[in-house]
């Protein structure tokens, strides 16, 4: 009786675990466009900085007993933190300030391409021919999306918004992997506590320049309060925990590809709120993308729910 209770309690965690990234994943879709309808009266770092340190305040009572981290996690936590929370946040809100907001969840998508790579070479995951294949055709759709601007109006600000949802993404990836060789040790939110505590005070100096610069939320409205409030309590603290928690039970390779959730949630949100459309371009692009992540991934329309019927 003991192996078929076993096989029960992992597909109940299996399932869990998916619910947890879908979840996560339609949050982190919203917030493209959420926070550039948030930036257009709200400074970048002062967002960013109110983000993750009422991130971390909504999350300490969780783990208030749980702050210890081994020593030989300290290098690795300090470079989840700042890949995974400052790169990240800083280059796409970069990036939303000169690019549609439905671009980045496109480049984000590519994501799960990196990662199968990045997982071969530090997790010593297996990657197959389809997975080289898959990742060459997800790049060709990242490419059309970043040079799309130039078959529409030329050379302008967009491609280097485009870039910086790249740099972005690479920052996320890394911060995954990061994650991923040392979540095991820990409860997810203990890790996810000091990567916005960390994150908080390398944006602190930013925000405190914007301040001198502007004055503390000069803009203040609407905008600016639901950015916050949204970027905190959904985008950080439930959206991070979702997905560590997740990361801890499912492969690194897994959990990244559920990324092609957010466009779609990105394009319902942007085309009311910001009046942003997709063109042909943008859907050749994210064929691209898709496509590659299919060949690559050759499960794309169920991912890791296929665990479910595994004995």
């Amino acid at each position: 009786m003991r192996l078929p209770s076993l096989f029960s309690k992992k597909k109940h965690i299996v399932l869990w675990s998916v619910t947890a990234l879908i979840v996560a994943n339609i949050i982190w879709g919203a917030a493209a466009p959420i926070f550039k309808w948030s930036l257009e009266s709200t400074p970048p770092f002062t967002l960013a900085f109110f983000r993750f340190a009422i991130g971390a305040l909504l999350i300490f009572p969780f783990v208030y007993n749980q702050l210890s981290v081994r020593k030989n996690d300290i290098i690795p936590l300090l470079s989840l933190s700042l890949l995974g929370t400052t790169i990240n946040i800083t280059f796409f809100f970069l990036g939303l300030a000169k690019s549609q907001s439905i671009n980045a969840p496109i480049i984000a998508s590519s994501g799960p391409i990196f990662i199968i790579l990045f997982a071969y070479f530090f997790l010593r995951e297996k990657i197959a021919k389809r997975e080289i294949l898959g990742g060459a055709l997800g790049m060709s759709g990242v490419l059309i999306i970043i040079l799309s601007p130039i078959l529409k109006q030329g050379f302008d600000g967009s491609i280097q918004g485009n870039m910086y949802f790249v740099v972005a993404m690479l920052g996320s990836v890394t911060g995954t992997i990061i994650l991923k060789k040392i979540i095991k040790n820990y409860n997810p939110l203990t890790l996810i506590f000091w990567s916005f505590v960390i994150g908080s005070i390398s944006f602190y100096p930013f925000f405190q320049q914007e301040i001198q610069r502007v004055g503390f939320l000069p803009n203040a409205n609407i905008q600016t309060y639901t950015g916050i409030i949204f970027g905190a309590v959904f985008a950080s603290a439930i959206g991070y925990a979702l997905h560590g928690w997740a990361l801890k039970y499912l492969p690194a390779t897994e959990t990244g590809i559920f990324t092609y959730i957010d466009p779609i949630i990105a394009v319902l949100i942007a085309a009311p709120l910001l009046g942003e459309q997709p063109s042909s371009i943008f859907f050749a692009g994210s064929f691209f993308v898709f496509f590659g992540i299919y060949i690559a991934e050759g499960r794309i329309h169920y991912h890791p729910i296929h665990l479910l019927t595994k004995r």
